[in-house]
Protein backbone atom coordinates (compact mmCIF):
# COMPACT_ATOMS: atom_id res chain seq x y z
CA UNK A 1 0.00 0.00 0.00
CA UNK A 2 1.54 3.28 -1.10
CA UNK A 3 -0.74 5.54 0.91
CA UNK A 4 -0.18 6.41 4.56
CA UNK A 5 -3.10 7.73 6.60
CA UNK A 6 -2.35 10.10 9.47
CA UNK A 7 -4.83 11.33 12.10
CA UNK A 8 -4.62 13.03 15.46
CA UNK A 9 -6.15 11.77 18.69
CA UNK A 10 -9.04 14.26 18.65
CA UNK A 11 -10.86 11.86 16.30
CA UNK A 12 -11.66 9.85 19.46
CA UNK A 13 -11.01 6.49 17.82
CA UNK A 14 -9.49 3.84 20.11
CA UNK A 15 -5.75 3.17 20.00
CA UNK A 16 -6.44 -0.31 18.59
CA UNK A 17 -8.06 1.24 15.52
CA UNK A 18 -4.85 3.11 14.69
CA UNK A 19 -2.83 -0.09 15.12
CA UNK A 20 -5.18 -2.36 13.16
CA UNK A 21 -5.37 0.04 10.20
CA UNK A 22 -1.73 1.16 10.31
CA UNK A 23 -2.71 4.81 10.79
CA UNK A 24 -0.03 7.17 12.08
CA UNK A 25 -1.20 8.75 15.36
CA UNK A 26 -0.41 12.33 16.31
CA UNK A 27 -1.49 12.62 19.96
CA UNK A 28 -2.74 15.89 21.41
CA UNK A 29 -1.49 16.63 24.92
CA UNK A 30 -3.38 16.75 28.20
CA UNK A 31 -2.09 18.59 31.28
CA UNK A 32 -3.27 17.68 34.77
CA UNK A 33 -1.54 19.69 37.46
CA UNK A 34 2.20 19.59 36.71
CA UNK A 35 1.95 16.40 34.64
CA UNK A 36 1.77 16.28 30.85
CA UNK A 37 0.29 13.28 29.02
CA UNK A 38 -0.13 12.12 25.43
CA UNK A 39 -3.77 11.50 24.56
CA UNK A 40 -4.39 7.80 23.76
CA UNK A 41 -0.78 6.94 24.65
CA UNK A 42 -0.07 7.75 28.30
CA UNK A 43 -3.52 8.71 29.62
CA UNK A 44 -7.03 7.24 29.47
CA UNK A 45 -10.23 9.25 29.11
CA UNK A 46 -11.55 8.01 32.44
CA UNK A 47 -8.52 9.55 34.19
CA UNK A 48 -9.51 12.94 32.80
CA UNK A 49 -13.16 12.62 33.78
CA UNK A 50 -12.22 11.43 37.27
CA UNK A 51 -9.89 14.40 37.63
CA UNK A 52 -12.70 16.82 36.69
CA UNK A 53 -15.10 15.13 39.12
CA UNK A 54 -12.49 15.59 41.84
CA UNK A 55 -12.24 19.32 41.16
CA UNK A 56 -9.35 19.22 38.72
CA UNK A 57 -9.06 21.47 35.66
CA UNK A 58 -7.27 19.53 32.91
CA UNK A 59 -5.87 21.60 30.08
CA UNK A 60 -4.88 20.57 26.58
CA UNK A 61 -2.35 21.51 23.95
CA UNK A 62 -1.97 20.64 20.30
CA UNK A 63 -0.01 17.75 18.86
CA UNK A 64 3.77 18.06 19.18
CA UNK A 65 5.57 19.81 16.28
CA UNK A 66 8.56 17.53 16.98
CA UNK A 67 6.38 14.44 16.58
CA UNK A 68 4.97 15.83 13.34
CA UNK A 69 8.45 16.54 11.99
CA UNK A 70 9.55 13.02 12.85
CA UNK A 71 6.52 11.38 11.20
CA UNK A 72 6.52 13.62 8.11
CA UNK A 73 10.25 13.00 7.59
CA UNK A 74 9.68 9.25 7.86
CA UNK A 75 6.88 9.59 5.32
CA UNK A 76 9.14 11.46 2.89
CA UNK A 77 11.81 8.74 3.19
CA UNK A 78 9.22 5.97 2.67
CA UNK A 79 8.18 7.28 -0.73
CA UNK A 80 4.48 6.90 0.16
CA UNK A 81 1.76 9.47 -0.43
CA UNK A 82 0.43 10.78 2.86
CA UNK A 83 -3.06 11.92 3.83
CA UNK A 84 -3.32 13.69 7.18
CA UNK A 85 -6.98 14.06 8.16
CA UNK A 86 -6.90 16.71 10.88
CA UNK A 87 -9.00 18.02 13.79
CA UNK A 88 -11.02 21.21 13.18
CA UNK A 89 -8.78 24.26 12.86
CA UNK A 90 -11.44 26.22 14.78
CA UNK A 91 -10.88 24.11 17.90
CA UNK A 92 -7.13 23.50 17.87
CA UNK A 93 -3.93 24.81 16.32
CA UNK A 94 -2.93 21.26 15.34
CA UNK A 95 -3.98 21.62 11.67
CA UNK A 96 -2.11 24.92 11.23
CA UNK A 97 1.00 23.47 12.87
CA UNK A 98 0.78 20.43 10.60
CA UNK A 99 0.78 22.63 7.50
CA UNK A 100 3.74 24.63 8.80
CA UNK A 101 5.79 21.52 9.69
CA UNK A 102 4.99 19.89 6.34
CA UNK A 103 6.32 22.96 4.51
CA UNK A 104 9.46 22.95 6.67
CA UNK A 105 10.13 19.24 6.05
CA UNK A 106 9.55 19.78 2.32
CA UNK A 107 12.49 22.21 2.25
CA UNK A 108 14.82 19.36 3.20
CA UNK A 109 12.83 16.58 1.54
CA UNK A 110 11.18 18.04 -1.59
CA UNK A 111 9.84 14.57 -2.41
CA UNK A 112 7.42 14.72 0.57
CA UNK A 113 3.93 14.13 -0.81
CA UNK A 114 1.52 14.97 2.00
CA UNK A 115 -2.03 16.28 1.73
CA UNK A 116 -3.46 17.79 4.92
CA UNK A 117 -7.22 18.18 5.25
CA UNK A 118 -8.96 20.42 7.79
CA UNK A 119 -12.08 18.39 8.60
CA UNK A 120 -13.81 21.17 10.59
CA UNK A 121 -15.05 18.14 12.58
CA UNK A 122 -14.48 16.96 16.14
CA UNK A 123 -14.61 13.78 18.22
CA UNK A 124 -16.28 10.85 16.45
CA UNK A 125 -17.62 13.17 13.73
CA UNK A 126 -13.98 13.52 12.75
CA UNK A 127 -13.47 9.85 13.62
CA UNK A 128 -16.12 8.65 11.17
CA UNK A 129 -14.31 10.49 8.36
CA UNK A 130 -11.11 8.63 9.29
CA UNK A 131 -13.01 5.31 9.49
CA UNK A 132 -14.35 5.85 5.97
CA UNK A 133 -10.90 6.68 4.61
CA UNK A 134 -9.38 3.61 6.30
CA UNK A 135 -12.14 1.40 4.88
CA UNK A 136 -11.60 2.71 1.34
CA UNK A 137 -7.84 2.30 1.64
CA UNK A 138 -8.21 -1.33 2.74
CA UNK A 139 -10.42 -1.92 -0.33
CA UNK A 140 -7.71 -0.58 -2.63
CA UNK A 141 -9.26 2.77 -3.52
CA UNK A 142 -7.09 5.31 -5.33
CA UNK A 143 -5.75 8.36 -3.49
CA UNK A 144 -8.03 10.79 -5.35
CA UNK A 145 -11.09 8.65 -4.59
CA UNK A 146 -10.26 8.68 -0.89
CA UNK A 147 -9.61 12.44 -0.74
CA UNK A 148 -12.83 13.15 -2.65
CA UNK A 149 -14.84 11.01 -0.22
CA UNK A 150 -13.13 12.58 2.80
CA UNK A 151 -14.08 16.03 1.49
CA UNK A 152 -17.65 14.90 0.92
CA UNK A 153 -17.97 13.37 4.38
CA UNK A 154 -16.55 16.34 6.25
CA UNK A 155 -18.85 18.74 4.41
CA UNK A 156 -21.93 16.74 5.42
CA UNK A 157 -21.06 15.50 8.91
CA UNK A 158 -23.56 16.57 11.58
CA UNK A 159 -22.55 16.88 15.24
CA UNK A 160 -25.27 16.99 17.91
CA UNK A 161 -24.18 16.99 21.51
CA UNK A 162 -25.06 17.93 25.02
CA UNK A 163 -22.88 18.52 28.06
CA UNK A 164 -23.56 18.14 31.76
CA UNK A 165 -21.97 21.50 32.53
CA UNK A 166 -21.24 24.21 29.95
CA UNK A 167 -18.63 25.69 32.30
CA UNK A 168 -16.06 23.17 31.04
CA UNK A 169 -16.44 24.42 27.47
CA UNK A 170 -16.49 28.06 28.62
CA UNK A 171 -13.25 27.70 30.61
CA UNK A 172 -11.53 26.31 27.54
CA UNK A 173 -12.87 29.14 25.38
CA UNK A 174 -15.04 26.78 23.32
CA UNK A 175 -18.36 28.57 24.07
CA UNK A 176 -19.17 31.97 25.58
CA UNK A 177 -19.39 32.38 29.35
CA UNK A 178 -22.90 33.84 28.89
CA UNK A 179 -24.07 30.59 27.28
CA UNK A 180 -22.52 28.64 30.14
CA UNK A 181 -24.29 30.75 32.76
CA UNK A 182 -27.70 30.21 31.18
CA UNK A 183 -27.06 26.48 30.81
CA UNK A 184 -26.44 26.06 34.52
CA UNK A 185 -29.90 27.27 35.52
CA UNK A 186 -33.00 25.25 36.32
CA UNK A 187 -31.98 21.85 34.96
CA UNK A 188 -31.60 23.37 31.50
CA UNK A 189 -29.88 20.95 29.11
CA UNK A 190 -28.03 22.56 26.21
CA UNK A 191 -28.13 21.07 22.72
CA UNK A 192 -25.16 22.16 20.62
CA UNK A 193 -23.93 21.48 17.12
CA UNK A 194 -20.97 22.39 14.92
CA UNK A 195 -21.07 25.11 12.28
CA UNK A 196 -18.00 25.61 10.10
CA UNK A 197 -15.87 23.83 12.69
CA UNK A 198 -17.09 25.88 15.68
CA UNK A 199 -19.25 24.77 18.61
CA UNK A 200 -22.57 26.61 18.51
CA UNK A 201 -25.49 26.37 20.99
CA UNK A 202 -28.59 25.21 19.14
CA UNK A 203 -31.35 24.98 21.75
CA UNK A 204 -31.89 24.72 25.50
CA UNK A 205 -34.28 22.14 26.86
CA UNK A 206 -35.42 21.28 30.34
CA UNK A 207 -34.65 17.74 31.47
CA UNK A 208 -32.98 14.72 29.91
CA UNK A 209 -36.12 13.15 28.40
CA UNK A 210 -36.98 16.26 26.38
CA UNK A 211 -33.37 16.58 25.29
CA UNK A 212 -33.07 13.01 23.97
CA UNK A 213 -36.43 13.30 22.23
CA UNK A 214 -35.29 16.53 20.58
CA UNK A 215 -32.06 14.90 19.40
CA UNK A 216 -34.14 12.26 17.62
CA UNK A 217 -36.29 14.98 16.04
CA UNK A 218 -33.26 16.91 14.79
CA UNK A 219 -31.74 13.70 13.41
CA UNK A 220 -35.00 13.09 11.55
CA UNK A 221 -35.00 16.63 10.18
CA UNK A 222 -31.38 16.61 9.07
CA UNK A 223 -30.34 13.00 8.56
CA UNK A 224 -30.09 11.16 5.26
CA UNK A 225 -31.13 7.48 5.14
CA UNK A 226 -30.18 6.98 8.78
CA UNK A 227 -31.00 3.26 8.57
CA UNK A 228 -28.14 2.83 6.08
CA UNK A 229 -25.48 4.95 7.80
CA UNK A 230 -22.91 4.25 10.44
CA UNK A 231 -23.94 6.50 13.34
CA UNK A 232 -21.29 7.68 15.80
CA UNK A 233 -22.10 7.96 19.50
CA UNK A 234 -19.50 9.15 22.01
CA UNK A 235 -19.95 9.79 25.72
CA UNK A 236 -18.21 11.35 28.70
CA UNK A 237 -17.95 8.27 30.91
CA UNK A 238 -21.70 7.60 30.81
CA UNK A 239 -22.12 4.36 28.85
CA UNK A 240 -25.67 3.96 30.14
CA UNK A 241 -26.78 7.26 28.57
CA UNK A 242 -25.05 6.35 25.30
CA UNK A 243 -26.84 2.97 25.27
CA UNK A 244 -30.19 4.68 25.90
CA UNK A 245 -29.56 7.00 22.95
CA UNK A 246 -28.47 4.08 20.73
CA UNK A 247 -31.68 2.17 21.52
CA UNK A 248 -33.79 5.23 20.68
CA UNK A 249 -32.01 5.63 17.33
CA UNK A 250 -32.43 1.91 16.54
CA UNK A 251 -36.13 2.05 17.37
CA UNK A 252 -36.78 5.28 15.47
CA UNK A 253 -34.73 4.78 12.31
CA UNK A 254 -33.87 1.08 12.14
CA UNK A 255 -30.16 1.86 12.20
CA UNK A 256 -27.96 -1.21 12.70
CA UNK A 257 -24.44 0.19 12.25
CA UNK A 258 -22.91 2.19 15.10
CA UNK A 259 -19.47 3.28 16.23
CA UNK A 260 -19.66 3.99 19.95
CA UNK A 261 -17.06 4.85 22.53
CA UNK A 262 -15.87 7.13 25.28
CA UNK A 263 -14.81 10.63 24.30
CA UNK A 264 -11.03 10.95 24.15
CA UNK A 265 -8.89 12.66 26.78
CA UNK A 266 -8.20 15.86 24.82
CA UNK A 267 -11.81 16.49 23.77
CA UNK A 268 -13.12 15.20 27.11
CA UNK A 269 -11.01 17.72 29.05
CA UNK A 270 -13.20 20.46 27.53
CA UNK A 271 -16.54 18.66 27.29
CA UNK A 272 -16.48 17.11 30.77
CA UNK A 273 -18.21 14.06 32.28
CA UNK A 274 -21.78 13.31 31.22
CA UNK A 275 -21.33 14.56 27.66
CA UNK A 276 -23.31 12.79 24.92
CA UNK A 277 -22.56 13.30 21.23
CA UNK A 278 -24.17 11.91 18.06
CA UNK A 279 -22.71 12.08 14.55
CA UNK A 280 -24.35 11.36 11.19
CA UNK A 281 -24.49 12.55 7.56
CA UNK A 282 -27.11 15.11 6.67
CA UNK A 283 -29.65 15.23 3.84
CA UNK A 284 -27.33 17.41 1.79
CA UNK A 285 -25.36 14.20 1.32
CA UNK A 286 -27.89 12.78 -1.17
CA UNK A 287 -25.99 12.26 -4.43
Amino acid sequence: MNIQLIADSACDLPAEFFTEHNITLLPLHVHIGEEEYEDLVTIKSKDVFDSIRNGGHPKTSQASPQKMEEEFTALAKSGKKGLYIAFSSELSGTYQTGVMIRDQVKEEYPELDLTIVDTKCASLGYGLVVVKAASMLSEGAAFEEITDEVQFQLEHMEHLFTVEDLDYLAKGGRVSKASAFIGGLLNIKPLLHVEDGKLVPLEKLRGKKKLLKRIIEVMNERGDQLDQQMIGISHGDDAELAEEMKTMIENEFGTSSFFTGMIGSAVGAHAGPGTLAIFFLNKKSVR
